[in-house]
């Protein structure tokens, strides 16, 4: 009975994250994963409820037992990676930062990238001679590219026009960053990417691994909020990106 009560419990927090994440307008489907979460607890209750695991053959629970604990310590090595790089804030006097694109909305930038940028301004003030990449092309709900509404964010904050370079064709993180490295010598300059914490190490890797040979991460805030659904996500992303070989 307490297996039964610990999977309703879980079912209704997942239906209802999924509601709120929903409620933002984030742009992304992922929030559909919570809800994929919440009636696969839903099924786990009546798995239990009905004694169900005994009635599989042995051979097929040893299976299942090793997959769940083979899924389960790759998504902590996964998630402890991503941790380790929450709070880089970069070298002094980098060449270039280059602020990875998020969601633009018809009222400026989404708060996840008001906080890159916030970061990316508190960077350039300090370091003068830095020149800034804001990297993002145009989204199919969204009324500019994101490397617009970056530029025009950060040079309403005081930051000179000509320290910004826009790299407006990049419709995800990998090109983010390889579309940027045309305006810089990717061996040579010293490089900061600016994202949030949980996005910090795959942006970082995936620079590394296009070539280049300077680079360090600088940690935005995230929504606390939003930061499991961020984390999960996140967590995808790179097993995706090593799937196909962007981090290897």
């Amino acid at each position: 009975m307490k297996r039964e009560i610990i999977c309703i419990i879980c079912s209704l927090f997942c239906f209802a994250y999924c509601l709120l994440i929903f409620s933002i307008r984030s742009g992304s489907r992922f929030y559909l994963v919570w809800a994929a979460a919440g009636f696969f607890f839903l099924g786990l209750t009546f798995f239990f409820r009905y004694d169900l695991w005994s009635k599989l053959p042995a051979g097929l629970q040893k299976i299942i037992t090793i997959v769940i604990i083979i899924g389960f310590l790759l998504f902590l090595v996964v998630e402890a990676c991503i941790i380790s790089n929450f709070w880089e804030k970069g070298e002094a006097n980098l060449d270039y930062i280059i602020v990875l694109g998020a969601q633009v909305k018809e009222n400026g930038p989404s708060a996840a990238l008001k906080f890159r940028l916030d970061a990316a301004y508190d960077y350039l003030e300090k370091n003068e001679n830095t020149l800034c990449i804001v990297s993002g092309g145009q989204g199919a709900n969204e009324p500019y590219s994101e490397a617009q509404g970056m530029y025009d964010y950060l040079t309403a904050k005081g930051i000179l026009p000509e320290r910004i370079l826009m790299e407006d064709r990049s419709v995800n993180t990998s090109q983010n960053i390889a579309f940027s490295a045309a305006f810089l010598d990717k061996e040579k300059a010293k490089v900061g990417i600016v994202t949030n914490n949980f996005h910090v190490f795959r942006g970082v890797h995936l620079a590394k691994h296009q070539g280049f040979q300077n680079v360090c991460g600088i940690a935005a805030r995230s929504n606390v909020y939003f930061q499991p659904n961020n984390m999960v996500r996140e967590f995808f992303g790179i097993l995706k990106d090593f799937l196909c070989g962007n981090l290897i």
